[in-house]
């Protein structure tokens, strides 16, 4: 039985998202099996138990970082002391100005020493988390909301107040945005550009800016919402400011608004707006029907690629199409695969790529099955076991309990690929892979190894891998350098993840 170690570091406040990354590295670490790094909320207590981490945190207060290794009893004490070295290491000197400057203890704080700061970024636990963006709110703040565990109650209070007050609540739970060229979060670096885009969802606002930057395009500004923006109870308040303000902003021509099925009350009003907004506005709301949407000034479109197409035709003066959803062909010297070898598995770290997949991968197989199930695709027992063609993602919230986003940390997935190549029904293994700010920075160093694995595994029948890459040459990961080792590797590389999902489909029906 694996032995555990716990540090509790008093009053160390760090966001999820270097309190992923951190989790990840001692991950990695020999002689670790599972390490956490997490606030010591309750509620983070209550997933590390979930997770099989249950720990005494006696004394730990909400305020306090909590690391958790397990794995061999020799190697936990270096992992928590290599934790507390990453933890106290020193940033670069900017020199003895920015070493006298006090470090601000609260946003009233902040703002007395940027005094022309009109928006800030919340990533506290949830239980303070709407108590933080009020005061924000109150001071005449913008707010990016990235935490979650924020109730839909809270949500509607800050959100509300935000609209009294002329200001946006990007979130809860937004983890995307570029504000005047600036990626936050999880984003990836595009060009500046014409086309604004509001998202309520992460990974197709990615898709949508970084398939707009590919084709030459550009973003003036993309804004998150959180995914409950568009629920009845919220009624898309967030998407509508989002929408107003680009309307007005001269450097926006073109306006896309993205999100997975939204309430209908909501989404009438988001489109009744849209149609006033003066300017083209491409909606995609994933799974409904296109011709519901479409009305004089707004484009309805299926695929968050065709989102990006059209309104990059919109800005060329082009009448964009209804649907650039062109039949891949398949790549020459494909291998053989064996009479046993009829499904695709995929394991996606991006919900909305899942759940875009999903949705394609319905119509045009039989049998699909998912953890983000639509009307052609049933609902999968297991989450842990494959199905016929399934269709994973990972990020949900059964994945993550203790452990980093798969985003961050690829060890869940990685493992997944070569189960799923152990099973001689697997055909095709689809993949998507998400540089940008944020996400692991060398995902072919994952997935390369994982790859040869999974050829070992499959004991001698060939399996094909199919992905897409949703990043820029601009994106700190080097675009380029991961294309080709994932390339060299023996994976097919499509330009979108509707594209993926059909190249996927096209290999089994050509089976």
């Amino acid at each position: 039985m694996p032995a555990t170690l716990v540090k509790i570091v008093p009053r160390e406040y760090r966001d999820s998202v270097s309190l992923m990354q951190l989790s990840a590295m001692l991950g990695k670490l020999p002689g670790v099996e599972q390490a956490s790094a997490v606030m010591a909320t309750e509620n983070n207590l209550a997933l590390l138990a979930e997770a099989g981490l249950r720990v005494d945190a006696k004394g730990a207060h909400a305020s306090d970082l909590l690391i958790v290794v397990q794995g061999e009893k020799s190697a936990l004490p270096a992992a928590i002391e290599e934790a507390m070295k990453r933890l106290t290491r020193q940033p670069e000197d900017n020199g003895g100005e920015a070493r006298a400057a006090l470090r601000p203890r609260s946003i009233q704080m902040a703002l007395k020493v940027a005094d022309d700061a009109n928006m800030a970024l919340i990533s506290t636990p949830g239980d303070y988390a709407a108590a933080e963006a009020m005061k924000a709110l109150r001071l005449g703040l913008n707010v990016m909301l990235f935490s979650n565990n924020v109730s839909v109650e809270e949500e509607l209070a800050l959100k509300a107040f935000a609209r009294e007050s002329d200001l946006i609540v990007m979130g809860p739970d937004c983890g995307t945005a570029i504000i005047n060229g600036t990626p936050l979060a999880f984003a990836n670096v595009v060009k500046r550009g014409p086309i604004g885009a509001v998202g309520a969802s992460g990974t197709g606002l990615q898709q949508v800016t970084v398939l707009i930057d590919r084709l030459g395009s550009g973003i003036s500004q993309a804004i998150g919402t959180g995914g409950r923006d568009l629920a009845l109870e919220i009624g898309g308040i967030s998407m509508l400011k989002g929408l107003k303000d680009l309307a007005t902003n001269p450097a926006t021509q073109v306006i896309v608004l993205i999100s997975k099925p939204p309430a209908r009350e909501g989404a009438e009003r988001v489109l009744a707006e849209a149609a006033k907004a003066g300017k083209p506005v491409v909606v995609v709301f994933l799974g409904a029907d296109p011709k519901s949407i479409a009305r004089k000034g707004v484009h309805a479109v299926k695929t968050l690629e065709d989102a990006a197409r059209a309104a990059v035709a919109i800005v060329r003066g082009e009448k964009p199409r209804d649907s650039y959803a062109d039949v891949p062909d398949l790549p020459a010297g494909l291998p053989k695969l064996a009479g046993s070898q009829r499904y695709i598995r995929g394991l996606y770290s991006g919900g909305t790529f899942c759940y875009e997949a999903t949705l394609l991968l319905g119509e045009l197989l039989d049998e699909v099955y998912s953890n983000t199930p639509t009307r052609n695709v049933r609902e999968l027992a297991d989450v842990w076991l494959s199905h016929h063609h399934t269709l994973v993602d990972l990020g949900d919230d059964v994945f993550t309990r203790g452990r980093p986003h798969p985003m961050i940390d690829y060890r869940l997935r990685t493992e997944r690929i070569v189960k799923e190549a152990e099973d001689p029904q697997t055909a095709v293994i689809l993949l998507d892979v998400v540089l940008g700010h944020g996400s692991h920075m060398d995902p072919a160093s994952e997935f390369v190894p994982a790859i040869h694995r999974a050829r070992t595994a499959a004991q001698g029948r060939n399996v094909v891998f199919v992905g897409q890459i949703c990043g820029t040459s601009a994106d700190p990961q080097d675009l380029a350098r991961q294309s080709r080792a994932l390339t060299e590797a023996g994976m097919l590389l499509t330009e979108s993840n509707a594209q993926a999902v059909r190249l996927a489909a096209a290999i089994v029906d050509a089976h």
